[in-house]
């Protein structure tokens, strides 16, 4: 909404300052951060009043039954301070802030229907997991969609390399330098790790010849929603003890900002070698939101927490990263920028696995670790949960800058 009203207050001093990307993502920053810190205990004190509290399945873990009745739900706080801010700050008609506006409402009100179920209906299994996927499913098919059909989902690339790729244009025009532009459809997307660093879904369909545009759903659309489900399902598990699945996608929040900024950006995009994708450097302002939400809510969510975000928040912020990376066509960066919600998950399939395998084997299940996800096991061997949050937060730090660097490593 400034947005808009700063382009028709044009000449007032200081308006043109809006068109700039880097000062909009500040401000959302900052207004998310106000947001978060003014109502979130307000919004902390009506859920103690409404009873909001989370319900501890005792696992023997040490400080685990201090936190029963601390209100959960809290995941609301971080959707206000997202959506409010993104809302005011940034450019509505662009779809990439479409797309990810309706990716956090989307998975805002599965997460919330969850917790709902199990705070006042009194059911701890809350929504049923077949319902949870559904809603994970829905959202990648519309991500998916929107890529595969949206007329301003395109990548910018040389007239030359256009017709020599195949590619259906969108439109053909001479930029300022006086080189011949065309912005493209197509599934293209980042390698890490490989110089000319770009794959084709496509291309799996080889076979297909010229057909295979016409069934590049079959592939595409089934991938957007595996990383969807998966993304989200990791950040769900993750989020098992204070500040763990806030501070992780704050930092998550962080390097896709870089990505989107350098996607977005023509000469930045030229100069690292990677797909120029018009648009989608607005998606700096969600980001910076996002960040600014994460860093808020973590005032009241840290050791020892005073609200849990809940499947409210978890399940957002995993369908927000997954949805991001999707549409800034680095999702095979994922492992490395996710791997802590991928270790944390791994975890969970290893140790079904090896003891539903030993029972069956031996009469009797065996474990790999203490007690899955990972962060339990170090609680197992008496770690504070606080020293394990700082430094999963460490490793998440890590792998945020190997992703960023694979920009250069090719």
């Amino acid at each position: 909404m400034f947005y808009y009203l700063f382009e028709l207050l044009e000449d007032m001093p200081g308006a043109g300052l809006w068109k700039f990307i880097t000062f909009r993502a500040g401000v959302a920053i900052i207004l998310s951060l106000i947001i978060s810190l003014l109502f979130g205990g307000s919004i902390i004190k009506k859920l103690k009043r409404l009873q909001i509290g989370e319900s501890i399945r005792d696992l023997g873990l040490e400080g685990q039954k201090e936190k029963e009745g601390t209100p959960t739900m809290g995941g609301v706080i971080i959707i206000m301070a997202i959506l409010i801010p993104c809302l005011l700050v940034a450019d509505l008609t662009n779809i990439y802030i479409q797309t990810m506006l309706l990716a956090t409402v989307w998975m805002g009100l599965i997460g919330g229907t969850d917790d709902y179920i199990k705070v006042f209906r009194k059911n701890k299994k809350g929504l049923s997991g077949k319902y949870k996927v559904i809603g994970q499913v829905v959202l990648g098919l519309l991500v998916a969609l929107i890529m595969l059909h949206h007329d301003d989902v395109v990548v910018r690339m040389n007239l030359e390399d256009a017709i020599g790729g195949g590619y259906n244009m969108i439109q053909e025009f001479t930029d300022a330098k006086g080189n011949q532009i065309a912005y493209v459809k197509s599934t293209i997307t980042n390698v890490p790790f490989i110089k000319g660093n770009n794959f084709d879904y496509q291309n799996i369909l080889f076979f297909l010849g010229d057909n295979a545009v016409s069934f590049i759903w079959l592939i595409f659309i089934p991938v957007v929603i595996f990383l969807v489900t998966a993304v989200s399902n990791a950040a769900n598990l993750t989020d098992g003890i204070d500040g763990l699945a806030t501070g992780i996608t704050a930092i998550i929040g962080v390097t896709l900002a870089v990505f989107a900024y350098v996607s977005g950006n023509v000469n930045a995009a030229a100069y690292l070698g990677i797909l120029s994708l018009p648009g989608t450097g607005e998606l700096v302002i969600f980001a910076a939101c996002l960040l600014g939400g994460c860093i808020g809510f973590l005032w009241y969510n840290s050791y020892p927490a005073q609200v849990f975000m809940g499947d409210t928040g978890s399940l957002t912020l995993g369908g927000i990263v997954a949805a991001m990376a999707i549409l800034l066509r680095k999702e095979l960066l994922l492992p490395i920028l996710c791997g802590v919600f991928m270790v944390e998950t791994l975890s969970v399939m290893i140790q079904v696995t090896y003891f539903k395998y030993t029972k069956r084997k031996y009469g009797e299940g065996k474990r790999v670790f203490l007690m899955s996800p990972l962060h339990h096991h170090f609680q197992k061997q008496g770690i504070h949960e606080s020293k394990i949050v700082s430094r999963f937060w460490i490793v998440g730090i890590l792998l945020a800058v190997a992703t960023i660097l694979t920009l250069k490593i090719r």
